[in-house]
């Protein structure tokens, strides 16, 4: 995934609403391990109250690590510009009594990033219990609108890898501020053990059967959990069918990989179009199931 790209490293998003960005120091008061590649940093701010919303993100300024100074530089060089921020949306929802993020180490795929990630890499492998950040926050569009139960009342999330992030935030939110809401959530990767909040989602689920169905979607995992919230294979407009019963009614939060201005720039010197990846695909069958695109919220990185 390239680094200009949505908040694991840089989103691409519609233009933010107007906010006081802050800056503030954090400690780190725990590293939780959610996959393999991705962790949630829990974050101590001193300050118990903090003005943002479900979906919003915060930045991390690469330019304060020493270990990342001769990356920086070098960047800085080849590309002839300062190296920006990095954006991580905030897994933790405002009720909650901790700020966190979740982040998912980035990796360099040749044809789909122009360069290595930077600062992801060191945030999942290297970053320790006591280790202190200066962050800035909170901003961002992808939240709910607060007259989402006069809009539906029902509200479907379509995710794919870390682009649970957000939605697992507006979720815990929704349940606990809007709970005539139901909601579908729709989560999308390669194999069992790739799924973030597996637990969490599990655990909302059983507490909250008549508000949340959780359904996961492994495109690449030999054996499948025998379970009726686990499917095989992509999310489809077949798929999209049977869970949005009412797809003129619902709002959908779609969040996930999507075609990078790397990628177009590389489909376009070969003269193909690219190749359309999770929200390209999702976006298009939301469309073949029937839901306008109005009443689709989206969020993508790549």
């Amino acid at each position: 995934m390239s680094e200009t790209a949505a908040r694991r490293e840089i989103p691409v998003t519609e233009q933010a609403p107007r906010r006081r960005i802050k800056e503030m120091e954090v400690m780190v008061a725990e590293v939780k391990v959610e996959t393999p590649d991705t962790v949630t940093l829990v974050l101590f701010t001193g300050n118990d109250r903090l003005d943002y919303r479900a979906g919003h993100f915060l930045t991390i300024d690469p330019h304060q690590f020493e270990a990342l100074d001769r990356f920086v530089a070098y960047f800085e060089d080849v590309k002839g510009k300062k190296e920006p921020a990095r954006a991580y949306s905030m897994s933790s929802a405002p009720h909650e009594r901790y700020l966190a993020i979740t982040v998912k180490e980035e990796r360099y795929v040749r044809g789909q990033t122009k360069y290595p990630p930077l600062l992801s890499p060191m945030l999942v492998k290297r970053t320790t219990r006591g280790m202190r950040l200066v962050i800035t926050g909170f901003t961002g569009p992808y939240v709910l609108p607060e007259d989402v139960e006069s809009r539906t009342d029902h509200l479907v999330h379509v995710v794919a890898g870390s682009g649970a992030v957000p939605n697992f935030a507006i979720l815990k939110d929704a349940l606990v501020r809007h709970p005539a809401l139901r909601h579908t959530f729709v989560c999308s990767n390669k194999g069992w053990q790739d799924i973030i909040f597996r637990d969490e989602l599990s655990a909302l689920e059983e507490r909250h059967p008549a508000q949340l169905r959780v359904v996961h979607t492994l495109t690449r995992d030999p054996v499948t959990p025998v379970s009726q919230g686990v499917w095989k294979g992509r999310v489809s407009a077949a798929t999209l069918r049977d869970l949005i019963p009412d797809p003129k009614g619902a709002l959908v939060y779609a969040c996930g990989p999507a075609i990078g201005p790397f990628e177009r720039a590389v489909a376009r010197e070969k003269g193909e179009e690219p190749k359309p990846r999770f929200l390209e695909s999702v976006l298009q069958a939301l469309r073949e199931a029937g839901v306008p695109d109005a009443h689709v919220t989206r969020e993508s990185y790549g």
